[in-house]
């Protein structure tokens, strides 16, 4: 457990876009891939980046649910929490097309942090923004609606599709400002060391191109050159790793 509580931590160091670059030295997965699309926003862009393991649900809101009890599933829903390998990140996929009220507001946000979750992601819509705002409780959606309908959660741990991706339970999850990423989980903890070199790398250019004072292509062209050698001398590196573990 410290080791994932580790690499979790490393991991939140960096933004989004970092985690997808470095993703990509691996060649496990097509570029185009495992992220999700524009449909899902971050409501606090402000916030640092969120970091779990996806705890799946469906939901509805269109039509009372069976029994009349609108929270029923939330409590089966938290048991599931302690049964991945580190804290939660709830995804939601909205079955109401278009989605007809609120996945969440604040009570339920606040229930899922105080279990240990770090964030939350529905392709439907939230409410309470403000107050899950200022519990720092980071939520991505794609869309805002002011009424919780018939708040129905059901199918627990099922495949969800979110964004564009189909979600598992237990994926794990980087989302920030600049959207959602899947991590392949056999390579979370080599992404997490990498990070650090990556962006010390994309410095070799950004350094100069930001620095005060006339720029001249020569001296741009050679930085590019250095820093696509120090990120091709990182991709074969990855590579023997992998070829010998």
């Amino acid at each position: 457990m410290s080791n994932i509580v580790a690499t979790l931590n490393k991991l939140a160091k960096f933004d989004t876009p970092t985690i997808c670059n470095v993703i990509e030295l691996f060649d496990v997965r097509p570029r185009n891939v495992g992220y999700m699309n524009a449909t899902i926003k971050a409501n606090f862009p402000e916030l640092p980046p969120m970091v779990g393991f996806a705890a799946t649900a469906a939901f509805r809101s269109d039509a009372p649910p069976v029994g009349g009890d609108a929270y029923g599933s939330i409590q089966k829903q938290l048991e599931q929490f302690a049964l991945l390998p580190g804290p939660a990140v709830v995804v939601f996929q909205d079955l109401d097309d278009p989605p007809v009220a609120a996945t969440f507001g604040e009570v339920m946000c606040s229930t899922y942090q105080g279990f240990g979750s770090t964030g939350l992601i529905t392709s439907g819509a939230g409410r309470d923004l403000e107050q899950v705002r200022s519990i720092k409780f980071p939520v991505f959606t794609g869309s805002t609606i002011c009424s919780h309908g018939y708040c129905h959660i059901l199918h627990l741990g099922l495949p969800v599709r979110v964004g564009g991706i189909t979600i598992h339970q237990g994926d794990l999850l980087h989302g920030d400002a600049n959207g959602v990423t899947t991590i392949p989980i056999d390579i979370a903890a080599e992404v997490a060391d990498i990070g650090d070199e990556f962006v010390a790398s994309e410095s070799v250019m950004l350094d100069y191109v930001k620095a005060p004072g006339e720029k001249k292509i020569e001296e741009f062209n050679r930085r590019r050159q250095e820093f696509q050698r120090i990120v091709a001398e990182l991709t074969k590196r990855v590579s023997r790793a992998r070829s010998n573990s």
